[in-house]
């Protein structure tokens, strides 16, 4: 073994800091050539039984972190007969705050994800926070959700059980505040995606309708996710593309291309090819002389010639093109 100075026979500095990290360790030392292997000495054995524990012991402290800030979160407010009433206390919206944010970096963590839904810290997101009178705790809530039920199926089943499609839904349709609106789109997107389930509720309380107001919205973060998801959604789901025509949704994107241009049209004009790629219906639609979509993409095209940073949705615009109005309506494939 080649020595690296007077530390060379010594453990390395940085170890895995959780579980994770150990198991990360576990796959890249499994993954190593055979003359890479040696027999672990009794200085790394040491090493990493005391890191095992360490990291045991770091889950352990962050499951009482967020159950402390699940106390915080679930108290309520004195009664004026010295007892105590079911109402979320009010006094301290920053402490409340406080441990949302902490719970939602504490999430990041699918384990954590986890055991913050088995202490019950979803039902509280979905009975009180979603529908807080402070936006700040609703869109931290929302994000919450969000980061919770990434990639995670079973805390998306609960979400969805405990009712936080419908409410999400609510928020990013009628909500005041735009952080709340952008963080329950976040949260329904962890939702629908790869999530059967999801998606079903999404389609049951008419989430497409929700998600077109969105991108009709003056908030242009909120506009650009909206597109996006539902680009990705088409993706996915092609077997919903006849409800989307049904809903007149190609009469929507087209109108929403029309607008004042901006960064924005990239991901409208991608939704639009998601939704007439394979799909003679849809192609006949944006045949549809009143729409005039052929010249309004020749003109579109003419604008973004040379400028770099809309190379993107001149792809679009160049597909939509040959898809629409060069090849027959039956014939509708698109080149990726």
């Amino acid at each position: 073994m080649a020595e690296g100075g007077a530390g060379g026979n010594q453990p390395p500095r940085e170890h895995p800091q959780n579980l994770q990290g150990l198991l990360q360790m576990a796959i890249t030392a499994g993954n190593a050539e055979p003359s890479q292997l040696e027999p672990m000495s009794d200085e790394r054995r040491q090493w990493l039984q005391e890191a095992m524990a360490q990291a045991f012991r770091g889950q352990l402290e962050e499951v009482e972190q967020m159950k402390e800030c699940l106390r915080m979160l679930e108290a309520v407010s004195p009664g004026g007969d010295g007892g105590e009433t079911s109402e979320p206390a009010e006094g301290d919206p920053s402490r409340q705050a406080s441990a949302l944010e902490l719970l939602a970096e504490l999430c990041e963590n699918l384990d954590n994800a986890a055991d913050f839904c088995k202490l019950d810290g979803m039902r509280l997101l979905a009975h009180r926070y979603l529908e807080h009178p402070i936006p700040e705790l609703r869109w931290r809530a929302a994000h919450l959700v969000g980061t919770c039920a990434q990639n995670v199926p079973k805390v998306q089943e609960q979400a969805l059980a405990l009712g936080c499609m419908r409410k999400l839904l609510r928020l990013l349709d009628h909500d005041g505040a735009d952080a709340v609106r952008i963080k329950a789109l976040f949260a329904i997107s962890c939702l629908v995606r790869a999530q059967e389930g999801g998606l079903q509720q999404f389609l049951r309380l008419d989430g497409f309708s929700v998600l077109m107001r969105a991108m009709q919205s003056p908030v242009e973060k909120l506009k650009v996710k909206s597109a996006f998801l539902l680009q990705n959604l088409l993706l996915d789901h092609p077997e919903h593309k006849e409800t989307l025509c049904s809903m007149g949704m190609v009469q929507q994107l087209v109108a929403l291309i029309r607008s004042e241009h901006s960064p924005f049209h990239e991901h409208v004009l991608g939704a639009l090819c998601s939704l007439v790629t394979d799909f003679p219906q849809g192609v006949r639609e944006c045949r549809e002389p009143q729409l005039a979509l052929e010249e309004l993409l020749r003109e579109r095209c003419q604008l973004l010639q040379q400028q770099e940073e809309f190379q993107e949705e001149l792809e679009f615009c160049e597909r939509l093109q040959r898809v629409c109005f060069q090849t027959p309506p039956d014939d509708s494939s698109m080149d990726r």
